[in-house]
């Protein structure tokens, strides 16, 4: 069974109305974690873990018109988490049915990096996958960042990571590769990992890196 990583690019029509007097900077990341649809009720609730300012948040959920509760809960500072029950859209259901396919199975968190941009796993079958970007609606942009085996560790950054990375990482961490001082070699990480010095650099730089984007969203293409 194989998963790919999907980068979605929304048109205005489908992104979630804002006030015009919000801080589009407020909300910095969102990780949609669970969700539940009523199609009886023509709702859909969903829990996330936002990174951004409660309190702009909480005001400017009062004044979006498809939100009919919400329930903010801080976690630190930068941090909160967010239920969040709306009317279901035309534009959210347009979404959606691109994965209604028994096959397939979409992979928490969904990350949205700002309101157009969204980042979504999916894991099926692979005559489903194969038939995947068919059922995308014209006017959502859409690139695929990954397809390949599904091993990863769903709800974590480290999801983002291939097996041997995840594992060079792990043992650059024992052997204090990133202690400030530098307390473990690159030397030590590669002979734990029976590989050469130059295969472990590689793999922590591309572990690296996709912690990076992961964290703070991934990059735009140059251009």
């Amino acid at each position: 069974m194989q998963s790919t990583d999907l980068t979605l690019t929304l048109p205005e029509w489908m992104q979630l109305p804002v006030p015009e007097y919000a801080d589009p900077d407020a909300v910095r990341r969102e990780e949609v974690i669970s969700w539940d649809i009523y199609p009886d009720a023509g709702v859909v609730g969903f829990l996330s873990i936002v990174l951004g300012d409660i309190d702009t948040a909480r005001q400017s959920a009062e004044d979006i018109d498809p939100v009919e509760s919400v329930s903010l809960t801080p976690i630190d500072e930068d941090s909160y988490y967010a239920y969040v029950e709306m009317s279901l859209r035309e534009a959210d259901a347009t979404l959606m049915a691109t994965f209604a396919d028994r096959r397939l199975v979409v992979v928490p968190p969904v990350v949205y990096t700002d309101r157009e941009t969204v980042h979504v796993t999916v894991l099926g079958a692979d005559e489903a996958l194969s038939g995947l970007l068919d059922r995308v609606p014209d006017d959502v942009g859409v690139t695929v960042e990954r397809v390949s085996d599904h091993r990863r560790r769903p709800g974590t950054l480290a999801s983002r990571l291939t097996d041997r990375q995840y594992e060079a990482t792990k043992v650059a961490r024992a052997v204090g590769y990133f202690e400030v001082p530098r307390e473990g070699t690159l030397a030590t990480v590669a002979d734990r990992l029976g590989c050469s010095e130059s295969a472990a650099s590689k793999l922590l730089r591309n572990a690296q890196a996709e912690l990076v984007d992961g964290a703070l969203g991934d990059r735009p293409e140059s251009t």
